[in-house]
């Protein structure tokens, strides 16, 4: 035993300075001849403490006191596990717009990442919320490293490639959103083994096989969509997936089973006529089975031409069926005794009415049915008698350019396909007072489907009419922005000008105002002040705005600057936090800024609205249900 002084200094984000008499036992081991270098190994992970050239090699023991041992396992940094579980995604997600630039191993803990959060005592990740960011990579395998996640959306991206079996190791997921990638093969059957998953959304992919009857066995899932893939066979009815519907399934077309409504066909083969083990004892029993194996070969034979037969029939009525049919116009036409400005037109041929059905509900609408006006046209709630509802826009044609407002509508609406955006086939919600997290729901999901107009659709799309009028809901409070009769495709142009100023006043950006440009950012604007719509619960042109000189914009500045936000918020919505509110008039501050090149882009509003706010208790719950 010898005493040695050593003096260390450890990493720089722990850097201290020791000097002690630590006793240290070694032992000479030469790992070169002649040569050799004394090594002091610290409680620091694979750190090195000094190297001191000696005659001899040797391999030094050190025991360190307690106050040292101490010291010294407060030196490690490393980032944690499933920090680096997740630089493993990053790599496969092929970030190429690079928004999780802030994903770097220099952090100990991955928790405050774009998309990230962890649960308060460990530090472990419990969700990945990481929509529209443009990924075109896969989903690697080691996401299953992430033992303790609980959600996880990639939802609205490119990605390509399998869903990884090995995702049912996030035995914790809870939630698990995938829709709206390139996604190809089948739905792993290990999801079935996910005993917590309450919300699944595969949907909007390229999804093939058939739905695993594992996941009958997801007992807690409470929301399931499958939709527009390429599944095939027989939908389970039985245990989780019984309890889910048409909307669910729609848009797999050789799915059958109770859910979609569809019968499944049977096996037109017949089942093979295995011969008994003969006996050897007579021959009469032998000539008798072969006797009544001709009978039923023969049986066979007779039903199979006739089974031939009457597929051939029924495959020339079908196609006679679909020929007249083909022939059929789509536009519903006019009875003798209809209005002359009334005129309906289906996108789709294959509407379950029959057009007498149709045109008689749509006599029949009054007053009472009005769920909103325009000045082209009036919008009715329409029942139909099976309980269909839809939303019928009636044209006035006595208005000049009332076709062409009318033409636009449907070459935009039959353009663009997605959940937040109506189309003629969508519902409509009666009217009653929302509480702050349906607002917040509104606020989210019309700036999604703003944001799809402008930056996934080709060529970008403004809508020139953004208000509340337009956003129209579903009895779950999901918004759909509607009537595109003002819309313009931007092709060669990121704006337009007009002389003639389209819109609603209160919410036209002041550019449009004064000078008939009409750009993107118009739509941010109108954005900004639904925003303030929501929260305040008034109209912009509220009559309290209105004798002060102002609207809704002006009045919210005023309460900005005199830091009065308290009584900003609608009286009526005693469930929200303040915080919640203040980051929603910061948002929709930023979207009325009178300059349009300061306000942010559509997509920066819904990351903004989507991450800043995903801490809120009122919004955890909208996510754990979208």
């Amino acid at each position: 035993m010898i005493a040695i002084p050593i003096t260390h200094h450890c990493s720089q984000d722990s850097t201290f300075s020791i000097t002690e008499y630590l006793f240290a036992l070694y032992s000479f081991i030469p790992e070169k001849p002649s040569s050799g270098f004394l090594k002091f190994q610290t409680f620091c992970e694979g750190t090195l403490i000094g190297i001191k050239k000696m005659k001899f090699g040797v391999t030094v023991l050190v025991f360190f006191a307690a106050l040292a041992t101490a010291r010294f396992s407060k030196c490690s940094t490393a980032l944690s596990p499933d920090g680096f579980a997740l630089l493993e995604l990053k790599v496969s997600l092929n970030d190429t717009g690079n928004f999780l630039s802030d994903w770097n191993e220099s952090d100990e803990f991955p928790c405050k990442w774009t998309g990230i959060a962890c649960s308060g005592q460990d530090k472990r990740v419990i969700t990945i919320n990481l929509p529209l960011k443009r990924f075109q990579g896969t989903i690697p395998t080691t996401i299953s490293k992430l033992d303790k996640l609980q959600r996880l959306s990639l939802r609205q991206n490119e990605l390509h490639g399998i869903i990884p079996g090995e995702i049912f190791q996030c035995s914790e997921l809870k939630a698990l959103y995938l829709q709206a990638n390139n996604l190809e093969g089948g739905i792993p059957s290990t999801i079935g083994n996910l005993t917590h998953l309450r919300k699944l959304d595969l949907s909007s992919n390229l999804l093939k096989g058939v739905i695993p009857s594992s996941l009958v066995r997801l007992t807690n899932l409470t929301y399931l969509n499958l939709s527009s893939n390429f599944l095939t066979g027989e939908i389970p009815s039985i245990g989780a997936l019984a309890r889910f519907g048409f909307t669910s399934f729609h848009g797999n077309h050789h799915l059958c089973g109770l859910q979609v409504d569809k019968p499944c066909k049977t096996s037109l083969g017949f089942p093979a006529v295995l011969p008994h083990p003969e006996s050897d004892d007579t021959k009469d029993h032998k000539r008798s089975s072969r006797y009544v194996k001709g009978l039923v070969i023969g049986a066979m034979s007779m039903l199979g031409f006739a089974i031939i037969l009457l597929l051939g029939f029924l495959l020339i009525l079908l196609l006679t069926k679909k020929e007249r049919a083909a022939k059929k116009y789509t536009e519903v036409k006019k009875l003798a005794n209809q209005e002359p400005r009334a005129k309906l037109i289906t996108f789709h041929g294959d509407l379950p009415y029959p057009s007498c059905e149709l045109v008689e509900k749509i006599e029949s609408l009054d007053e009472e049915d009005i769920v909103g006006a325009g000045g082209f046209g009036t919008v009715y709630r329409m029942v139909m008698n099976d309980c269909g509802t839809f939303a019928v826009k009636k044209i006035d044609r006595s208005r000049e350019g009332s076709d062409q407002v009318f033409e636009r509508e449907l070459e935009i609406l039959g353009s663009i396909k997605h959940i937040n955006l109506v189309n003629l086939r969508d519902s409509l919600a009666e009217e009653r007072l929302l509480n702050w997290n349906a607002r917040l729901r509104v606020a989210v999901g019309s700036a999604r489907g703003l944001a799809y107009l402008h930056h996934d659709c080709s060529p970008k799309i403004v809508h020139r009419d953004i208000k509340s009028s337009n956003i129209l809901l579903d009895e779950n409070f999901v918004p759909r922005v509607s009537d595109f009769g003002l819309a313009k495709l931007l092709v060669d142009d990121d704006s337009h000008v007009t002389t003639v100023v389209a819109g609603t006043f209160g919410y036209l950006a002041p550019e449009y105002l004064q000078r008939g440009r009409a750009t993107v950012k118009s739509d941010v604007y109108s954005f900004g002040v639904l925003l303030l719509e929501l929260e305040i619960g008034k109209r912009p042109t509220d009559p309290s705005f209105v004798q002060r000189g102002l609207n809704i914009v002006g009045w919210m500045n005023e309460r900005l600057r005199e830091n009065r936000l308290g009584v900003v918020l609608d009286k009526r919505c005693s469930d929200a936090d303040f915080e919640t509110v203040k980051l929603v008039v910061q948002i929709a501050a930023r979207c009325t800024n009178a300059n349009p090149d300061e306000r942010p882009t559509m997509q920066q509003v819904l990351q903004m609205l989507e991450q800043d706010l995903m801490t809120s208790p009122y919004l955890s719950e909208f996510y754990e249900s979208h």
